[in-house]
């Protein structure tokens, strides 16, 4: 299975499980996969910025792309493959693609600045890796600091046919996606999957814009599925309400520094998850913060009741 052009849906981005320790929780990676698979999900997407992959050993990298694989049979599993050299991108590229993965995601060093030093980036990872692995761009602005154009992004496609899809994370970045589909629509870009991210806080009109779905680690994946069947099926006043009960806790999610730390730990009260542990250096939470975050899933479950933690 390779990844297309036409992928559409729910790809949570996955974190690591680790116990207390610090050591990798394969029993939880196992059930982390299952449960993506059993409530609907589309694909998923592992070694992401929230799946700490800059703490993991090789091994165990290829072992957490085993056990996606392993756990969604025939669905696709996306690889983040990013790292400060070609190398060990095309290593980790090639080895994950030999596991079974369907293609990866690559995001551009925070050192780009101009236009061609980005598209040549690419232009450069593409021939590291080899051009029968379909890639995926991670547009994350926010976090990496290099500022893609829509110009630009159409340009990398155009460049560069094992592209396949966006992974969209600016903010705001509404315009944007609709510019994209403006390219597609007057024939300048081939068709592109567009999947969003940021923890999922603007899916509701990412959607109205055009993207194809979401990839993003909110806590509660099935309110992702939720709002991208609702728009698609053209149930608008629905998408949104569903999405405005779970807003408070996306919101919360998204603290700078803080949010895997909020996702882990509800992911472990929802019993996905054995440990919220995160491997060194992480982030904790104190009680007060624990207590807030359960004060919120008592407000949703008034709402959805999914939602019983």
């Amino acid at each position: 299975m390779l990844l297309a052009a036409s992928a559409s849906g729910v790809f949570p981005i996955a974190p690591t499980p680790f116990h207390p320790d610090g050591a990798v929780d394969w029993a939880s990676a196992d059930k982390l996969f299952s449960f993506y698979d059993e409530i609907g999900s589309d694909g998923t997407t592992v070694l992401g910025m929230m799946g700490e992959a800059p703490k993991l050993e090789p091994d165990e990298s290829l072992g957490i792309v085993k056990a996606a694989v392993r756990n969604m049979p025939g669905k696709p599993v996306i690889v983040g493959i990013s790292a400060p050299g070609f190398a060990a991108m095309r290593t980790l590229a090639r080895e994950s693609m030999e596991l079974g993965a369907a293609g990866v995601m690559i995001a551009p060093p925070p050192s780009l600045r101009t236009d061609d030093q980005i598209t040549g980036y690419y232009a450069q990872a593409v021939e590291a890796i080899g051009s029968d692995i379909p890639f995926v761009i991670q547009d994350f602005p926010l976090t990496l600091s290099v500022i893609m154009t829509p110009a630009v992004i159409r340009k990398i496609v155009s460049d560069n046919p094992s592209c396949v899809m966006l992974k969209h994370e600016d903010w705001p970045g509404l315009e944007k996606i609709s510019t994209l589909r403006k390219f597609q629509a007057d024939g300048s870009l081939r068709p592109i999957s567009i999947l969003t991210g940021n923890g999922g806080m603007f899916l509701d009109f990412e959607m109205e814009r055009g993207a194809d779905g979401a990839m993003t680690g909110y806590a509660f994946p099935e309110l992702l599925i939720d709002v991208v069947k609702l728009q698609k099926a053209g149930q608008r006043d629905e998408a949104h309400d569903i999405f405005d009960a779970h807003l408070p806790l996306m919101r919360y999610e998204q603290q700078l520094g803080a949010g895997l730390a909020v996702r882990k730990y509800t992911m472990m009260k929802r019993g996905i998850l054995k440990s919220d542990a995160q491997r060194k250096p992480g982030s904790t939470l104190t009680a007060r913060a624990k207590a807030e975050v359960d004060y919120l899933l008592a407000r949703v479950a008034k709402t959805d009741p999914r939602v019983k933690c």
